[in-house]
């Protein structure tokens, strides 16, 4: 494997450790903020940075349409590119066969987008897919590429898709090879069904992974068939890789995920909810919008080193969001990804210590007060 990874601690499921890349450890669990197109919308990478984040997800379907992966590789590959010299993964696009599907045609051997920006078409293999992760945007972990199915779903459909993934799986490796200093994930698939789960994670270990990942949730199934399916999924993927819960989520998500044995996390909320007026604090989620805030001179929460976070006052806030101010979505942005950083930095310390179980009780009852 060409990245080891070391768990430190474990309480009953949920592990602490460290992945380590030659661009940096990972410590796990960790969440991933989004750069979809090379940036994590609003925020600089030394803002980033500063909130803990140990990594970045860029998403391959967005780069390859703009600004292209060959213009990519001849400007340095996405770390030049940004400005980030820590670790990138990327995700493969097969998001986008399910979430564009109207847009997308599906077959053995690859899906064709028409892109959104222009209608040019795009074909994307699983080969393409990995030398555009891999060798042109230059990502240290690559996704196989796979097909992720909309929920509820049929089990017939779950099978095909899941079946495909694996086949795609398959030639994702084929492309990738061996290489010392970049990883490759699986991709576990089957809705919610846990025989097709079991298969897939069987035949992903048959083709020999680095990491793997649990795909098909976070796309309409609700938090508590979320976690049903976590209840058994990630005990079929092996113990010493690392397990990535991919588009999720919500805070409460990520403490029931890492309670369950999910080690890493990629979502675009809190830059989205950022942008639109919400800020996530260990009291719940908070809407800067609304008129009660208007002469609250506390800020979000003064105990994070964040100056978005404990700088400015819930009031001034408040006047930046309804005023539509630039400067009102770029706080609220930094501050989430802030308290993501310190939400996955708390639960590390408390597995580590022996008391996540009580973070996780006491997580619930203070975080879902409001709602």
């Amino acid at each position: 494997m060409p990245f080891p990874f070391e768990i430190a601690a474990v309480e009953g499921r949920a592990r602490t450790g460290v992945l380590k890349t030659p661009r940096g450890d990972i410590r796990t669990p960790a969440f991933m903020p989004v750069g979809t197109a090379a940036t994590v919308k609003a925020l600089t990478v030394d803002q980033v940075k500063a909130t803990g984040a140990d990594i970045l997800l860029g998403n391959t379907y967005h780069l390859m349409l703009r600004p292209g992966p060959e213009r990519m590789q001849r400007l340095g590959g996405l770390h030049k590119f940004m400005g980030w010299d820590k670790p990138i993964l990327t995700d493969s696009g097969g998001f986008q066969v399910m979430s564009l599907a109207g847009i997308s045609k599906l077959t053995e051997n690859a899906v064709t987008f028409s892109s959104h920006i222009d209608g040019s078409k795009h074909e994307l293999t699983p080969e393409r897919s990995i030398e555009i992760q891999a060798d042109r945007i230059g990502a240290d972990i690559s996704m196989q590429l796979d097909q992720c199915v909309a929920y509820p779903a049929e089990k017939p459909a779950a099978q095909a898709a899941m079946e495909l993934s694996i086949r795609w799986g398959a030639r994702s490796k084929a492309r990738f090879g061996q290489r010392e200093t970049q990883a490759l994930f699986g991709i576990q698939q089957g809705s919610t069904y846990q025989d097709l789960r079991r298969q897939s994670s069987e035949q992903l270990q048959e083709i020999g992974f680095d990491g793997y990942a649990i795909g098909g949730l976070a796309v309409g199934e609700g938090h508590q068939a979320m976690c049903e399916v976590l209840d058994y999924a990630p005990e079929f993927l092996p113990a010493d890789r690392p397990r990535y819960l991919m588009g999720v989520g919500k805070p409460v998500d990520l403490v029931e995920a890492v309670w369950r044995g999910v080690d890493m996390f990629d979502c675009v909320l809190p830059t989205r909810a950022g942008r639109h007026g919400q800020a996530w604090t260990w009291d719940g989620p908070l809407n800067l919008k609304n008129a009660r805030f208007a002469e609250d001179q506390d800020p979000l929460d003064p105990t994070l080193p964040c100056p978005a976070s404990s700088g400015y006052s819930k009031a001034y806030l408040h006047h930046l969001i309804r005023a539509d101010e630039i400067l009102g979505k770029v706080l609220l942005s930094w501050h989430n990804i802030a308290f993501y950083q310190a939400l996955t930095a708390a639960m590390r310390a408390a597995i580590a210590e022996g008391r996540f179980e009580a973070f996780r009780r006491d997580f619930h009852a203070r975080h879902t007060s409001n709602g």
